[in-house]
């Protein structure tokens, strides 16, 4: 009896070790092609192997800047790299800001942006791409979804000044009377509320005050920045850092891009934009704003001018996109094949179903079309 015993003991523990080894393998192969979506379903993320065009592509690309994409991003760089041997890509999530400056210091390939170049980064521009110019890809769409941490308060509606009025501190306790008309039937408490802010220059932020300014020029009087504009609140270090704020902290709210509430189970805002009904933080529901967007770059610049204040049942009008920002002309030769190569996947439909599949807004089909013949055009 002891002798079975011990062979019983034997073989669970070999069946434990099969087991570890085959996740370890899975965990860290690349042969796992699939991610939890938001409804908890495997989906598909890797793309067939004609779906990626390594030709040109060669050695390593340094790219930085945005981290609202930066989940879109790593999916792409997996897939790539997958793809296309002996390439590396490597992605430095830090903010909009720091990837701009990074980009006009000529020290990254392309630099991931929330909001278009200004003119002044444009012409700074010209002194690292030699005969070009920077200019605006538009690659990446999706919410910015207001997470709330708030116990007891599974679903919260809020209109733009009511969301002013929080994070410029007019709004201090969750049961104020300006949040309870907005949530009839919704036990509020009285519990004193921390709104958490981007402590960095961040696109993201920038974007949130154009849809404020907007929305509720009357209850938000600052100019949209990159750098957080009001008074109070709590800052912390990406979209990341506030997303961990939010969730740990009872009573917290803060902004950031989808995937980063749907990753950690975070609660978010629906917005009450004068529709029939408060409309939900979905990429779906991004894409019809987003589809409203007008081109307002030229030549080979396609950077767009979203409508913040649209009534359209569905539409989630607290939108971001996500620029690639490149040389037109003047790229290194030494990367401009890796860079082609890699945001032609990008624009791609494989590319863009990636988005779809992590909480993040494809570009409509009108505009990628053009991002996809200005990318072939880069020298």
């Amino acid at each position: 009896m002891k002798l079975q015993r011990k062979n019983r003991l034997r073989a669970s523990a070999l069946g434990a070790l099969a087991v570890s080894g085959a996740l370890v393998l899975t965990a860290c192969g690349s042969d796992d092609n699939t991610k939890t979506g938001a409804d908890g379903t495997k989906k598909a993320s890797a793309p067939a192997p004609g779906d990626v065009k390594c030709d040109g592509a060669k050695g390593k690309l340094l790219a930085s800047g945005s981290s609202a994409q930066k989940n879109a991003v790593d999916l792409w760089v997996k897939n790539y790299m997958a793809a296309c041997s002996g390439v590396e890509v490597n992605y430095k999530s830090s903010s909009s800001g720091e990837g701009i400056v990074a980009f006009n210091q000529g020290t990254v390939g392309f630099a991931g942006s929330d909001s278009a170049l200004k003119p002044e980064q444009v012409e700074e521009s010209k002194k690292i791409c030699t005969g070009g110019q920077g200019i605006n890809l538009p690659m990446v769409g999706g919410p910015i979804a207001l997470g709330f941490n708030v116990s007891g308060v599974d679903k919260l509606n809020l209109d733009a000044a009511t969301i002013a009025n929080i994070f410029n501190d007019k709004i201090k306790k969750w049961d104020d009377e300006a949040i309870k008309k907005l949530n009839p039937g919704v036990t509020l408490p009285s519990t004193p509320i921390q709104a958490f802010h981007r402590s960095e220059d961040s696109g993201t932020t920038e974007n949130l005050g154009k849809y404020l300014k907007a929305a509720a020029p009357d209850a938000w009087t600052y100019e949209a920045s990159k750098k957080w504009p009001a008074p109070g609140g709590q800052a912390a270090s990406g979209s990341a850092g506030v997303a961990s704020q939010v969730k740990a902290v009872d009573g917290a709210i803060g902004y950031f891009e989808l995937s980063y509430a749907t990753s950690q189970s975070i609660k978010t805002v629906d917005v009450n934009t004068g529709a029939g009904t408060p409309v939900k933080a979905t990429p779906e529901n991004a894409s019809k704003a987003i589809a409203a967007a007008k081109i307002t770059g030229t030549g080979s610049d396609l950077a767009l001018k979203l409508d913040y204040t649209t009534k359209a049942e569905g539409a989630y009008p607290i939108v971001l996109v996500t620029y690639e920002v490149v040389c037109d002309k003047g790229n290194k030769p030494e990367t401009l094949g890796t860079v082609k190569s890699f945001l032609e996947y990008t624009a791609s439909d494989a590319g863009q179903k990636v988005l779809t599949e992590n909480g993040y807004a494809p570009i409509p089909a009108e505009i990628n079309t053009k991002v996809r013949e200005v990318i072939k055009s880069l020298a």
